[in-house]
């Protein structure tokens, strides 16, 4: 259903007034300073600096669009530019910068991976309401979005929280204070790698069986990929089917870095070459496992490479390296038993994060058709 109000073509609405500002490269980038910088990530703010010749000139609020990620930001403090495809839109006179960010936000724009995207965004068209409901709507937007960034916080919370319950019962892994006997992560796992289906058999991509990549990683505990193959390619390929609550990490990639991630696949689930999955040679409870290495992540991203093509990878001799602390099955089941307490507070809140969701979802839809 259409909305009942005048359009104008994206030009016509919204001003790119992203030139003629002093762009700050990312090597510059500080991590304390007087003024934040924004740039085309998914974080609000980037970094910092104290240059105030490098703030952005354009009058306040506006909106930041990411021309390679496609990541939207409102932003309405003095900020200083990033260096590398930051798109700075400003609303022309009639339009509200806050109602422009949510309708432009619902926007479906093609994922053309690192390739620019505003010109796509430079096709749409802007709805023009009246001022007065411009800001109802995205009052309204605000606060649901509200509520979804609690949840969010919630969950982030009780992450940390399972990493402080860690160390109090076991201590740092790396220096080992309680003086538990240590295993090498290679003699405690099998460390396999994944792979990916061929290409050419477009049969092998049809089908709901969850395969993990690096572009996954990014939650504690992952339920589902944004990739998925047929059933048949662990019947037919060497590619193995992963049982649930397997640990998996990242070992190539440039996220290696600056960041280790280490998630538990939640559901049985297939791999890409880019993570190993760590199969217990002996018992240890995956709760455990994956929380001392994060605990040592620091550590680990020490023992990171770099490949021939400069690409970020942690090899054999670098695992071989990563100490696993042995205090006993009954200890280890205890930290188990607590952290189900608190999964199960973070299920309540996921719950709770996906039915907001679905309304901020209806919300959008219903805002941007005249129905709200």
């Amino acid at each position: 259903m259409s909305a009942p109000w005048p359009t104008l073509q994206f030009d016509e609405a919204v001003e790119d007034a992203s030139g003629g500002n002093i762009k700050t490269k990312q090597n510059d980038y500080a991590e304390v300073g007087e003024f934040p910088i924004v740039d085309q990530g998914k974080a609000l703010i980037a970094g910092y600096t104290d240059d105030e010749a490098a703030l952005c000139k354009v009058p306040l609020p506006v909106v930041i669009f990411g021309d390679h990620t496609r990541c939207l930001k409102f932003v309405d403090f003095p900020f200083g530019m990033g260096a590398d495809g930051v798109k700075v839109l400003k609303p022309k006179a009639g339009l509200d910068a806050k109602f422009l960010y949510h309708y432009l936000r619902q926007i479906k724009l093609p994922d053309g991976g690192y390739d620019r995207h505003f010109k796509y965004l430079k096709r749409e068209t802007v709805p023009l309401p009246p001022l007065e409901e411009q800001r109802r709507i995205a009052a309204i937007l605000d606060q649901a979005e509200t509520l979804r960034t609690q949840r969010r916080t919630a969950l982030a919370l009780l992450d940390s929280l399972t990493q402080s319950l860690f160390l109090d019962m076991f201590g740092d892994p790396v220096a080992n204070p309680k003086g538990w006997p240590t295993e090498s992560l290679t003699d405690l796992c099998h460390c396999y790698s994944g792979g990916t289906p061929s290409k050419a058999k477009k049969e092998y991509w049809e089908g709901e069986l969850p395969w993990f990549s690096a572009k996954d990683m990014k939650a504690e505990d992952l339920f589902d990929s944004e990739d998925h193959i047929s059933e048949q390619v662990p019947e037919t390929t060497t590619l193995k089917l992963l049982p649930k609550d397997t640990v998996a990490i990242v070992v190539r990639g440039m996220i290696l870095a600056h960041t280790f991630p280490v998630c538990v696949l939640r559901i049985p689930a297939t791999i890409n070459q880019d993570l190993k999955a760590l199969l217990p040679k002996q018992p240890v409870n995956s709760q455990f496992l994956a929380a001392c290495l994060r605990s040592q992540s620091g550590f680990v991203l020490e023992k990171v490479s770099e490949a021939g093509h400069g690409t970020k990878r942690l090899d054999a001799q670098g695992l071989q390296c990563i100490r696993i602390p042995r205090p006993g099955d009954a200890l280890e089941q205890t930290f188990a038993t607590r952290i189900a307490s608190i999964e199960a507070l973070k299920a309540t809140h996921r719950r709770a994060l996906a039915a907001l969701d679905a309304l901020f979802a209806s919300l959008q839809q219903r805002a941007f058709a005249g129905m709200l």
